[in-house]
């Protein structure tokens, strides 16, 4: 039975999972990396450590699960996206820490290029918000604040890339500098209507082409792992997290929805061939290319998600573990009118608002830890409610379910909640580790051992359904009280230069 290994790097963690053709996980490996903030705004991530820590994992699951590297058919890879690396060719060493995509210390240039008026026609290119958040500004500061960069990309000596084409580089012994369509979408450098990488994008950021990698499908064969000796393995399926999850769903249908519920919050739409251009300050990304058929999505990103409960649980020290949360926040019926708005990183979709903070609003003489456990925990909910409202205005489709995946998925409180909240039902599946399952089959279609996306359907199955329980009125009153609390909260930040 072929056997595929999906590489998972994540914001905070590297793993490695072993799928066979039934889509069962075989084994799990799992190490978590240092993060490193500089300055207030900035975060970093040291692209040696990143690649440490993937090749750990993937030795410790090929051990653990017995697995023979002759058994592996097929590698799938899929990143944390937008976080920015830039090395030298000859020398495969990175030039500087890379920029992750939480990191702010851009904002200020987007700034600029926003009262340029650059945003619309970046928007019109490539379906991305001008925002700090993608690669395209991380590269230029790379480049710009890194001592003989700029000379050494003029002559070709640097290569750019997102995590998957790190990843790629050094799994293939520096042979290939390569990433995906989905990939390349993220970048604000790829015209996602033509799909190739955009000369007047590449002008006004100031990026010469030869520090950028080849583009190719989602699903196929972009190198080989040459990295054990005597074995030679197909790199057949690459996607970033969010497009990932999205194909683990099983959302290959147009009108189907997933939110992963992980760092932060990723809600993705698939609108099929057509690639929708957002009303709602939404993202149109390339879902995925299989077959030589693109794939579109509209996206919504929550930059604070699970990251909420970290802040309880490290800063605040409310709770001593993650899980905790569920405990403490059913001790009470509500949160009784306290709000919080996570604006730690600033706000995202649909607000993109950099210059947010964190707040919190409501708090009486009676406001207690499990108040706030539970107005922090609600505040998740409360920003992908937010994304679908905008997702369905531009798509004009009503959402019937919300397939979830992520962490905090373990989490009842919290999706009984989110149905409440979208009167939808909200499906949680069988198996939640749905962003290395999607690498897996674009690796299994990739190589072969699944012919066709409908033969893949068969692999998803629900654990449980959570049906909305409030009524229309009740639902009403806390949607306000949280529209409430994000107007304050942008009043605050747009008030700091008055």
């Amino acid at each position: 039975m072929p056997i595929i290994l999906a590489l998972d790097q994540g914001t905070t963690s590297s793993r490695s999972i072993l799928f066979n053709e039934k889509g069962e996980a075989l084994g799990m490996a799992q190490k978590e990396f240092k993060q490193h903030y500089p300055q207030p705004g900035w975060v970093e991530h040291d692209a040696h450590e990143i690649w440490e820590t993937q090749f750990a994992t993937l030795a410790e699951v090929l051990a653990k699960a017995r697995t023979d590297l002759q058994q592996v058919a097929a590698i799938g890879i899929t990143n944390q996206r937008e976080t920015t690396v830039v090395w030298n060719k000859t020398t495969g060493e990175p030039i500087a820490p890379a920029i992750v995509w939480q990191d702010r210390r851009t904002a200020a240039y987007c700034d600029e290029l926003r009262q340029q008026g650059k945003a619309p026609l970046l928007q019109q290119k490539t379906g991305l918000i001008l925002d700090a958040y993608f690669s395209a500004t991380k590269l230029k500061w790379i480049l710009d604040h890194t001592p003989g960069a700029r000379e050494q990309a003029a002559t070709g000596q640097l290569a750019f890339g997102t995590i998957d084409s790190w990843l790629i580089y050094k799994l293939t012994g520096g042979a290939v500098h390569a990433t995906d369509v989905s990939n390349a979408s993220r970048t604000l450098l790829f015209n996602i209507h033509i799909l190739q990488w955009d000369v007047e994008l590449l002008e006004l950021f100031d990026i010469p082409a030869s520090v950028l990698p080849v583009v190719t499908p989602s699903a196929g064969v972009v190198g080989e792992c040459t990295i054990f000796p005597g074995a030679r393995i197909p790199i057949a399926g690459v996607a970033g997290d969010q497009q990932a999850a999205l194909f683990g769903q099983l959302c290959t249908e147009e009108g189907m929805v997933k939110n992963t519920y992980g760092t932060g919050c990723f809600m993705l739409m698939n609108t099929g061939q057509q690639a929708i251009a957002s009303k709602n300050k939404l993202l149109t990304t390339v879902a995925w290319q299989i077959d030589g058929k693109t794939t579109y999505a509209l996206e919504g990103s929550v930059f604070i998600g699970g990251a909420v409960v970290q802040w309880l649980r490290d800063e605040l020290k409310v709770i001593h573990s993650a899980p905790d949360i569920e405990k403490l926040a059913a001790t009470v019926k509500g949160s009784e009118g306290v709000y919080v708005v996570p604006a730690f990183a600033g706000l995202g979709a649909p607000y993109w608002n950099a210059h947010a903070r964190g707040a919190l609003f409501g708090i009486t003489r009676g406001t207690n830890h499990a108040h706030i456990a539970r107005a922090a925990l609600d505040s998740i909910a409360y920003q992908s409610a937010d994304l679908l409202k905008a997702m369905q205005a531009d798509a004009r489709i009503p959402i019937r379910e919300l397939r979830v995946d992520g962490g905090a998925t373990a989490n009842d409180l919290l999706m009984q909640f989110q149905a409440d909240l979208l009167d939808c039902k909200v499906v949680r599946p069988e198996i939640t580790e749905t962003t290395a399952m999607g690498a897996a089959f674009l690796a299994g279609l990739g190589a072969g051992i699944w012919k066709d996306q409908q033969e893949l359907s068969k692999q998803w199955k629900s654990a449980r359904v959570f049906d909305p329980q409030v009524e229309a009125s009740e639902r009403a009153i806390l949607l306000k009280g949280w529209q409430r609390a994000v107007n304050a909260t942008i009043a605050w930040a747009d008030d700091r230069n008055s």
